[in-house]
Protein backbone atom coordinates (compact mmCIF):
# COMPACT_ATOMS: atom_id res chain seq x y z
CA UNK A 1 0.00 0.00 0.00
CA UNK A 2 1.26 3.27 -0.77
CA UNK A 3 1.32 6.24 1.67
CA UNK A 4 0.05 10.09 0.98
CA UNK A 5 1.68 13.39 1.64
CA UNK A 6 -1.49 15.17 2.85
CA UNK A 7 -1.67 18.97 3.75
CA UNK A 8 -4.32 20.99 4.91
CA UNK A 9 -4.70 24.56 3.11
CA UNK A 10 -6.08 26.01 5.91
CA UNK A 11 -4.29 25.31 8.85
CA UNK A 12 -1.17 23.70 7.23
CA UNK A 13 -1.32 20.63 9.42
CA UNK A 14 0.88 17.59 7.58
CA UNK A 15 0.17 14.06 7.71
CA UNK A 16 1.79 10.94 5.74
CA UNK A 17 -1.66 8.35 5.66
CA UNK A 18 -1.54 4.94 4.03
CA UNK A 19 -4.10 4.23 2.12
CA UNK A 20 -5.18 1.57 -0.74
CA UNK A 21 -4.96 2.74 -4.19
CA UNK A 22 -9.04 2.26 -4.50
CA UNK A 23 -9.47 4.16 -1.09
CA UNK A 24 -11.16 7.47 -1.73
CA UNK A 25 -8.47 10.63 -0.85
CA UNK A 26 -9.07 12.44 2.46
CA UNK A 27 -10.33 15.85 2.33
CA UNK A 28 -11.31 16.45 6.01
CA UNK A 29 -8.73 17.46 8.17
CA UNK A 30 -7.97 15.60 11.18
CA UNK A 31 -6.48 19.10 13.08
CA UNK A 32 -9.08 21.78 12.51
CA UNK A 33 -11.67 19.48 10.88
CA UNK A 34 -12.25 21.85 7.34
CA UNK A 35 -12.44 19.97 4.22
CA UNK A 36 -9.33 21.44 2.87
CA UNK A 37 -7.57 18.35 3.16
CA UNK A 38 -5.44 17.59 0.07
CA UNK A 39 -3.24 14.75 -1.45
CA UNK A 40 0.62 16.28 -2.35
CA UNK A 41 2.39 15.63 -5.16
CA UNK A 42 5.72 14.14 -3.45
CA UNK A 43 8.40 11.74 -5.11
CA UNK A 44 8.35 8.36 -4.88
CA UNK A 45 10.14 6.79 -1.95
CA UNK A 46 11.86 3.07 -2.07
CA UNK A 47 14.73 1.29 -1.88
CA UNK A 48 15.93 -2.17 -3.80
CA UNK A 49 16.45 -4.36 -1.45
CA UNK A 50 17.20 -8.52 -2.05
CA UNK A 51 20.03 -9.55 -4.47
CA UNK A 52 19.71 -7.27 -6.86
CA UNK A 53 21.12 -3.92 -7.59
CA UNK A 54 22.23 -1.55 -5.40
CA UNK A 55 23.45 2.18 -4.63
CA UNK A 56 26.85 0.91 -4.39
CA UNK A 57 27.21 -1.27 -7.70
CA UNK A 58 29.78 -0.48 -10.19
CA UNK A 59 30.55 2.73 -8.07
CA UNK A 60 34.61 3.84 -7.54
CA UNK A 61 36.03 -0.15 -8.25
CA UNK A 62 39.46 -1.03 -10.05
CA UNK A 63 40.01 -0.01 -13.64
CA UNK A 64 42.50 -3.02 -13.77
CA UNK A 65 39.39 -5.31 -13.66
CA UNK A 66 37.61 -3.55 -16.63
CA UNK A 67 40.91 -3.61 -18.70
CA UNK A 68 41.26 -6.85 -18.61
CA UNK A 69 37.86 -7.87 -19.41
CA UNK A 70 37.99 -5.91 -22.86
CA UNK A 71 41.50 -5.84 -24.50
CA UNK A 72 40.52 -3.78 -27.37
CA UNK A 73 39.61 -0.99 -25.19
CA UNK A 74 42.68 -0.98 -23.61
CA UNK A 75 44.86 -0.68 -26.96
CA UNK A 76 42.05 1.96 -28.43
CA UNK A 77 42.92 4.07 -25.29
CA UNK A 78 46.55 3.38 -25.92
CA UNK A 79 46.18 4.73 -29.86
CA UNK A 80 44.44 7.58 -28.86
CA UNK A 81 46.81 8.90 -26.34
CA UNK A 82 50.17 8.88 -28.93
CA UNK A 83 47.69 11.23 -31.34
CA UNK A 84 49.16 14.39 -32.06
CA UNK A 85 47.37 17.17 -30.26
CA UNK A 86 45.36 19.90 -32.51
CA UNK A 87 47.01 23.41 -32.48
CA UNK A 88 44.72 26.24 -32.59
CA UNK A 89 45.42 30.12 -33.90
CA UNK A 90 46.22 32.50 -31.07
CA UNK A 91 42.75 34.99 -31.47
CA UNK A 92 43.68 38.66 -32.61
CA UNK A 93 41.49 41.28 -30.62
CA UNK A 94 40.53 43.55 -33.11
CA UNK A 95 40.69 46.97 -30.52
Amino acid sequence: MPIYAYRCEACGFEKDVLQKLSDAPLTQCPSCGQASFAKQVTAAGFQLKGSGWYVTDFRGGSASSSAAASPAASTTAAGASTSTPSTTAPSTDAS
